[in-house]
């Protein structure tokens, strides 16, 4: 890995970012957060915050176009995630389940089988609510995957 290691979120609806913030100022991290509108972020010299247009996707390109080997993307955005994976870096989502090479293909598969199915009219339940429990594996997930980009097996 060459460089300081960033974080990248999707920020616009994730239940995360305090988390995320904790983890690091830990490791001294950059954290850039990315919405299509003002969203209050803590005034620290190592948290950025990016406002992106409002144009469809504008927030994904920006953080695809920027993800890679060394950085971690938090989304929840399942053709976010495979973007930044076959780009290289190491994507989780909010519940701490991380987005691989190997899953990506099923996962945007469920993704676009349940958008198929509620389109069709399907009442479908949506997710779980966000639990306690997620955001407990979210913070083990985010300080694992920044271990091994530190170490250089990530």
């Amino acid at each position: 890995m060459t460089g300081p290691i960033a974080i990248y979120v999707d920020a616009d609806a994730c239940p995360v970012k305090d988390e995320t913030y904790r983890v690091a100022a830990r490791y001294g991290l950059h954290v850039y957060v990315v919405a299509n509108s003002f969203l209050n972020v803590p005034r620290e010299p190592w948290i950025e915050r990016v406002v992106v247009g409002d144009a469809m996707d504008a927030a994904d390109d920006w953080i695809a176009e920027r993800a890679g080997p060394g950085s971690v993307v938090v989304t929840a955005d399942v053709p976010l995630a495979s973007r930044c994976v076959k780009a290289g870096a190491t994507v989780i989502g909010p519940n701490g389940k991380p987005f691989s090479e190997s899953a990506i293909g099923m996962a945007l598969a469920t993704r676009n089988l349940m958008q198929d199915l509620r389109e069709a009219g399907t009442i479908t339940g949506g997710p779980r609510p966000f639990s306690a429990r997620d955001r407990s594996a979210f913070l083990g997930a985010l300080d694992r995957a920044v271990n091994r980009i530190r170490r250089g097996t990530a």
